[in-house]
């Protein structure tokens, strides 16, 4: 009897453990796949630009006017820069229109007009009505060599704006890094 307990825990034994490594395996598949889903890399000759969260798309979803205290604390759309070169990197960041999705909304999009939107480096938040960005440029620094940078940008509906609150008008735009005048691809 006591050889029929001793091979029932060893079999028992190995089907715990070919399910521990299955439970092992799965797990990893998971994370990675969420992992690469949330992350959106995009690489220039010498900068690596990781979207966090929401990726690169601005969204305004519908008309709620706010002051900009109250629209630094809506919804952010983060990014990290990272320098890998031994010298500094000049870089710019812009929002553009993003016309496909805009398109599909038809006479229902947001006037850069009535936007205003904060960009946040190095501990320096400027706000700026979207309407008076050139080429909506928001950024143009220079990053050192190796250095990474976290940038938090935010866009809301402006409080003087004359649109109807609440309504279902949207803006979408998308943020874009250049080096030198190249855009960062995927």
């Amino acid at each position: 009897m006591n050889n029929y307990l001793r091979k029932e825990v060893i079999k028992n034994m190995f089907y715990v453990g070919i399910i521990l490594a299955f439970a092992a395996i799965c797990t990893y598949f998971i994370y990675n796949k969420f992992q690469t889903t949330r992350d959106v890399d995009f690489n220039s000759k010498s900068l690596e630009v990781v979207f966090h969260d929401s990726g690169n798309n601005i969204t305004i979803n519908k008309v709620t006017p706010m002051t900009d205290s109250v629209g630094l604390s809506s919804n952010a759309y983060s990014l990290s820069i990272k320098n890998n070169l031994v010298v500094p990197v000049n870089y710019k960041i812009k929002v553009i229109d993003d016309v496909v999705s805009n398109l599909e909304e038809g006479d229902n999009v947001i006037s850069k007009d009535d936007i205003r939107i904060s960009v946040k480096s190095k501990n320096d938040i400027k706000i700026y009505d979207f309407s008076e960005l050139e080429d909506g440029l928001l950024l143009d620094e220079i990053i050192d060599a190796l250095g990474k940078e976290d940038i938090t940008i935010r866009a809301w509906v402006k409080k003087d704006s004359n649109l109807p609150i609440g309504s279902d008008m949207k803006y979408h735009g998308k943020i874009q890094v250049f080096e030198n005048d190249t855009i960062a691809i995927r």
